[in-house]
Protein backbone atom coordinates (compact mmCIF):
# COMPACT_ATOMS: atom_id res chain seq x y z
CA UNK A 1 0.00 0.00 0.00
CA UNK A 2 1.26 3.70 -0.98
CA UNK A 3 2.41 6.06 2.11
CA UNK A 4 -0.37 8.46 3.38
CA UNK A 5 -0.38 11.47 4.77
CA UNK A 6 -2.49 14.78 6.33
CA UNK A 7 -2.75 18.36 4.99
CA UNK A 8 -4.66 21.33 5.90
CA UNK A 9 -6.97 22.43 3.39
CA UNK A 10 -5.83 24.97 1.39
CA UNK A 11 -6.54 27.45 -1.65
CA UNK A 12 -4.10 25.30 -3.72
CA UNK A 13 -5.99 22.55 -3.58
CA UNK A 14 -9.69 24.10 -4.59
CA UNK A 15 -10.13 21.76 -7.43
CA UNK A 16 -9.28 18.77 -6.01
CA UNK A 17 -11.19 18.88 -2.89
CA UNK A 18 -14.27 19.99 -5.29
CA UNK A 19 -13.31 17.05 -7.73
CA UNK A 20 -13.42 14.58 -4.24
CA UNK A 21 -16.54 15.92 -3.41
CA UNK A 22 -17.97 15.71 -6.61
CA UNK A 23 -17.48 12.27 -7.16
CA UNK A 24 -19.34 11.22 -4.14
CA UNK A 25 -22.29 12.65 -6.17
CA UNK A 26 -21.67 10.74 -9.06
CA UNK A 27 -21.54 7.40 -7.13
CA UNK A 28 -24.65 8.26 -5.47
CA UNK A 29 -22.24 7.88 -1.90
CA UNK A 30 -22.19 9.11 1.40
CA UNK A 31 -20.30 12.13 2.36
CA UNK A 32 -18.30 11.71 5.56
CA UNK A 33 -15.76 13.36 7.23
CA UNK A 34 -15.46 16.02 4.98
CA UNK A 35 -15.63 19.80 7.44
CA UNK A 36 -19.48 20.26 5.43
CA UNK A 37 -17.28 21.13 2.16
CA UNK A 38 -20.40 20.07 0.08
CA UNK A 39 -22.39 22.72 1.57
CA UNK A 40 -19.88 25.22 0.07
CA UNK A 41 -18.94 24.32 -3.56
CA UNK A 42 -19.79 27.67 -4.68
CA UNK A 43 -17.69 29.43 -1.74
CA UNK A 44 -14.56 26.74 -1.13
CA UNK A 45 -12.72 30.20 0.14
CA UNK A 46 -15.49 30.45 2.55
CA UNK A 47 -15.20 27.01 3.71
CA UNK A 48 -11.44 28.15 4.54
CA UNK A 49 -12.78 31.03 6.47
CA UNK A 50 -14.64 28.39 8.17
CA UNK A 51 -12.73 25.91 9.05
CA UNK A 52 -10.60 28.35 11.25
CA UNK A 53 -13.96 29.28 13.12
CA UNK A 54 -14.32 25.39 13.88
CA UNK A 55 -10.39 25.05 15.42
CA UNK A 56 -11.53 28.26 17.82
CA UNK A 57 -14.42 27.54 18.48
CA UNK A 58 -15.35 27.87 21.95
CA UNK A 59 -17.45 24.51 22.81
CA UNK A 60 -21.10 24.76 23.47
CA UNK A 61 -24.06 22.49 22.80
CA UNK A 62 -24.14 23.51 19.27
CA UNK A 63 -20.68 23.73 18.43
CA UNK A 64 -17.26 22.60 19.48
CA UNK A 65 -13.65 23.04 18.18
CA UNK A 66 -12.69 20.67 15.79
CA UNK A 67 -9.95 19.99 12.64
CA UNK A 68 -10.31 18.88 9.07
CA UNK A 69 -7.63 17.04 6.69
CA UNK A 70 -7.15 16.16 3.33
CA UNK A 71 -5.39 12.47 3.73
CA UNK A 72 -3.55 12.30 0.84
CA UNK A 73 -1.58 9.98 -0.91
CA UNK A 74 1.85 10.67 -1.07
CA UNK A 75 2.81 8.95 -5.00
CA UNK A 76 0.57 11.34 -7.09
CA UNK A 77 -0.42 13.81 -4.46
CA UNK A 78 -4.16 12.82 -4.88
CA UNK A 79 -7.27 13.33 -2.18
CA UNK A 80 -7.67 9.95 -1.71
CA UNK A 81 -10.01 10.88 1.76
CA UNK A 82 -10.80 13.41 4.72
CA UNK A 83 -11.38 13.29 8.07
CA UNK A 84 -13.26 15.58 10.80
CA UNK A 85 -11.81 15.28 14.42
CA UNK A 86 -13.55 16.90 17.23
CA UNK A 87 -11.48 17.95 20.17
CA UNK A 88 -14.17 17.96 22.66
CA UNK A 89 -17.10 16.49 22.82
CA UNK A 90 -20.68 17.86 24.42
CA UNK A 91 -23.59 16.06 25.48
CA UNK A 92 -25.16 15.24 21.70
CA UNK A 93 -21.51 13.84 20.29
CA UNK A 94 -21.47 11.62 23.20
CA UNK A 95 -24.75 10.33 22.89
CA UNK A 96 -23.49 9.64 19.11
CA UNK A 97 -20.94 11.06 16.75
CA UNK A 98 -17.78 11.08 18.95
CA UNK A 99 -14.27 12.51 17.97
CA UNK A 100 -13.90 11.24 14.76
CA UNK A 101 -16.09 11.82 11.40
CA UNK A 102 -14.12 10.53 8.08
CA UNK A 103 -14.49 8.97 4.83
CA UNK A 104 -12.72 7.72 1.61
CA UNK A 105 -13.77 8.87 -2.02
CA UNK A 106 -15.68 5.86 -4.07
CA UNK A 107 -13.16 5.00 -6.05
CA UNK A 108 -9.86 4.58 -3.81
CA UNK A 109 -12.36 2.45 -1.23
CA UNK A 110 -11.63 -1.16 0.03
CA UNK A 111 -7.37 -0.42 0.04
CA UNK A 112 -7.00 -0.12 3.37
CA UNK A 113 -6.78 3.85 3.64
CA UNK A 114 -9.15 4.47 6.40
CA UNK A 115 -7.41 2.17 8.75
CA UNK A 116 -4.31 4.69 8.12
CA UNK A 117 -6.86 7.34 8.38
CA UNK A 118 -8.21 6.73 11.69
CA UNK A 119 -4.57 5.65 12.67
CA UNK A 120 -3.22 9.32 12.10
CA UNK A 121 -6.59 10.75 13.61
CA UNK A 122 -5.69 8.82 16.93
CA UNK A 123 -1.96 10.45 16.39
CA UNK A 124 -3.90 13.93 16.17
CA UNK A 125 -5.92 13.01 19.32
CA UNK A 126 -2.97 11.60 21.66
CA UNK A 127 -1.15 15.20 20.59
CA UNK A 128 -4.62 16.87 21.92
CA UNK A 129 -3.81 14.97 25.30
CA UNK A 130 -7.56 12.85 24.49
CA UNK A 131 -6.90 9.59 26.19
CA UNK A 132 -9.78 7.74 24.57
CA UNK A 133 -11.63 8.54 21.51
CA UNK A 134 -15.47 7.91 20.71
CA UNK A 135 -16.09 6.96 17.13
CA UNK A 136 -19.82 6.18 16.25
CA UNK A 137 -21.10 4.22 12.84
CA UNK A 138 -23.91 2.69 11.16
CA UNK A 139 -24.15 -0.77 11.67
CA UNK A 140 -25.03 -1.73 8.79
CA UNK A 141 -21.41 -0.01 7.40
CA UNK A 142 -18.99 -2.99 7.73
CA UNK A 143 -16.28 -1.17 6.28
CA UNK A 144 -16.47 1.66 9.18
CA UNK A 145 -17.05 -0.61 12.21
CA UNK A 146 -14.10 -3.32 10.66
CA UNK A 147 -11.60 -0.19 10.51
CA UNK A 148 -12.41 0.62 14.17
CA UNK A 149 -11.91 -2.72 15.40
CA UNK A 150 -9.01 -2.76 13.33
CA UNK A 151 -7.61 -0.04 15.45
CA UNK A 152 -8.65 -1.74 18.75
CA UNK A 153 -12.13 -0.01 18.76
CA UNK A 154 -14.45 -1.86 21.89
CA UNK A 155 -18.31 -1.71 21.26
CA UNK A 156 -19.92 0.16 23.93
CA UNK A 157 -23.42 0.14 22.69
CA UNK A 158 -26.05 0.31 19.79
CA UNK A 159 -29.27 1.34 19.69
CA UNK A 160 -31.92 2.67 16.69
CA UNK A 161 -31.48 6.33 16.02
CA UNK A 162 -34.81 7.33 15.10
CA UNK A 163 -33.57 11.46 15.32
CA UNK A 164 -31.08 11.53 12.64
CA UNK A 165 -30.00 8.44 10.64
CA UNK A 166 -32.93 6.01 10.89
CA UNK A 167 -30.68 3.35 11.30
CA UNK A 168 -29.14 1.25 14.43
CA UNK A 169 -26.02 3.26 15.44
CA UNK A 170 -23.14 1.87 17.31
CA UNK A 171 -20.46 3.31 19.91
CA UNK A 172 -17.00 2.23 19.83
CA UNK A 173 -14.47 3.55 22.58
CA UNK A 174 -10.63 3.37 21.27
CA UNK A 175 -7.59 3.57 23.76
CA UNK A 176 -5.85 5.97 21.99
CA UNK A 177 -2.24 5.66 23.70
CA UNK A 178 -2.37 1.75 23.54
CA UNK A 179 -3.96 1.33 20.15
CA UNK A 180 -0.87 3.66 18.56
CA UNK A 181 1.35 1.45 20.50
CA UNK A 182 -0.32 -1.84 19.62
CA UNK A 183 -0.28 -1.36 16.30
CA UNK A 184 2.56 0.87 15.30
CA UNK A 185 4.15 -2.07 13.38
CA UNK A 186 1.00 -2.46 11.48
CA UNK A 187 0.43 1.54 10.30
CA UNK A 188 3.12 3.73 10.72
CA UNK A 189 5.11 2.09 7.60
CA UNK A 190 2.31 4.04 5.76
CA UNK A 191 2.47 7.14 7.18
CA UNK A 192 4.77 9.22 4.83
CA UNK A 193 7.21 11.28 6.61
CA UNK A 194 6.17 14.70 5.46
CA UNK A 195 2.75 14.01 7.35
CA UNK A 196 2.30 17.49 9.29
CA UNK A 197 -0.24 17.52 12.09
CA UNK A 198 -1.99 20.83 13.13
Amino acid sequence: MEKLKYETPSIERKEDALDYIKEHYKYNSNINGSGGIQKYLDDYEGWLKKLEEDYNTIPNEEKVPKITYFLVRENDNKIVGMINIRLILNDKLKKLGGHIGYGIRPSERGKGYNKINLYLGLKVLQKYGIKDAMLSCNKDNLASWKTIVSLGGKLVNEFYDDEQYNAIMQNYMIDVDKSLNDYKEIYEPYVSKFNKLK
